[in-house]
């Protein structure tokens, strides 16, 4: 990866805790685009017998150790919720590339909630009018930035949410 972010001006690599990440979207957009297939070859064929996933998503490549997915994270994270009564009454889940594919999938396949309380309200969003598993769709990044500044302005029960945020969730709709 490093040799290919030194050969492709605006491209980096971000180090995450689960994967590593080599970002291209800075990058002329043709030869990030070639750069960016040759190193998925590249990768492929490297990690061909490893216990590693090589995936591409927007504008980026991605390596990282196989069976961490984010849907698998998503269900962690909502397990040990429940399992501590602290279910959540919603969830908002939105991504803009395959890689969230998983997430959305694993919140429309499985039920949350514990015995004392409901299952959670599940918003899966997807950024951009693409096919998706997520439910709903927002245009765009401002799209995304107006939603959550009008679930900012929310507080209390799921009964009191205010009848703007209920259409705006309806005309996201992704159909």
């Amino acid at each position: 990866m490093r040799m290919y972010t030194e050969a492709t001006d605006g491209s980096y690599i971000e180090t995450k805790e689960s994967a590593l990440v080599w970002h291209y979207y800075n990058a002329d957009p043709d030869f990030g685009s070639w750069q960016a297939k040759a190193l998925l070859d590249y990768l492929e064929i490297f990690f061909a017998n490893e216990p590693f996933v090589v995936k591409k998503g927007k504008h980026i490549i991605e390596v990282k150790s196989q069976g961490i997915t984010k849907g698998l994270i998503v269900e962690d994270i909502l397990s040990q919720m429940t399992k501590k009564g602290k279910s959540p009454y919603f969830v908002l889940c939105i991504g803009d590339d395959r890689s969230d594919e998983d997430m959305f999938e694993s919140l429309l396949t499985k039920a949350y909630g514990g015995t004392s309380s409901p299952a959670p309200e599940i918003f899966s969003c997807t950024v951009g009018q693409k096919p998706s598993k997520a439910k709903y769709y927002l245009n765009d990044t401002e799209d995304v930035m107006g939603l959550l500044q009008a679930l900012g302005t929310i507080s209390g029960p799921k009964s009191s949410f205010p009848e703007e945020l209920l259409v705006y969730l309806i005309v996201v709709h992704f159909i």
